[in-house]
């Protein structure tokens, strides 16, 4: 109900408790998301070229989350390229308007996805893109949960958007859960796969240590953030592999 637009049964409510231990599935909802994007990939590749398909395939992971993720970074670009002191900063993620720093990283960030993921297309069969989709959507997603883990989460009810977040420390039992859902869709690619998540467990630790500096933790926008940025690292990542190893 929370992370995607996935219809669910009436019957389910909604509360503060549930928000909470509802994080310990973020990176299993990645696999859903990732397994939807991938789905359209392969289904639009048999009629449509090869870009057309990808096209197809980020805007089905757009439509599935209600651009949950997107939204989250655009509002971190503007808010930390326009705000100087933490209250600014919190101010501006409370603008529903987008400003020009949330453009041009909305602008900046997909249009990297659909040229590293046309690159990996160009050398790769279309069953392992669909492989790489799923790791990079589940996997970033588990980065983000990181970042709850090590961080106190920010709230001003005065000044700051009063958009829900699943806050909360996980125990370990959850950890366990979302550490699974994370790592499973490694399992279908080859081992070198697995180092991509050296290099995005160390751009979420300057992502932290940064929204750490200005804002003294993290908001639901940073988390969205942080997933976007490392699922864009794992794409460079593995194009790297496939380039030179």
């Amino acid at each position: 109900m929370f992370f995607t637009r996935i219809p669910v049964p009436r019957n389910i409510d909604h509360a503060p408790d549930m928000l909470k231990k509802s994080a310990r599935y973020f990176s299993w909802v990645g696999m859903l998301v990732g397994s939807i994007g991938a789905i359209v990939f392969l289904l639009s590749g048999l009629i449509f070229p090869t870009t057309l398909a990808l096209a197809f395939s980020v805007l089905a992971t757009i439509l599935t989350t209600g651009a949950f993720h997107e939204d989250g970074f655009a509002d971190c670009c503007d808010a930390f390229g326009g705000g100087w002191t933490k209250e600014k900063i919190l101010a501006i993620m409370k603008d529903s308007r987008l400003g020009t720093y949330g453009v041009i990283g909305l602008i900046g960030i997909l249009g990297f996805k659909f040229l590293l993921l046309n690159e990996l297309v160009a050398v790769l069969p279309a069953a392992k893109i669909a492989f790489i989709m799923i790791a990079a959507h589940s996997s970033s997603r588990l980065l983000a949960i990181s970042i709850m883990q090590q961080y106190s989460y920010v709230q001003d009810m005065d000044i700051s958007k009063s958009k829900p977040s699943a806050d909360g420390t996980l125990t370990t039992p959850e950890n366990c859960i979302a550490i699974i859902g994370g790592c499973l869709a490694f399992f279908l690619l080859p081992l070198p796969y697995l180092l991509l998540l050296v290099p995005m467990y160390l751009v979420r630790s300057y992502a932290g240590w940064y929204f750490k500096k200005w804002i003294g933790g993290y908001t639901g926008d940073c988390l969205g953030a942080t997933q976007q940025i490392c699922e864009v690292v794992f794409y460079l990542g593995a194009f790297i592999i496939t380039r030179y190893l």
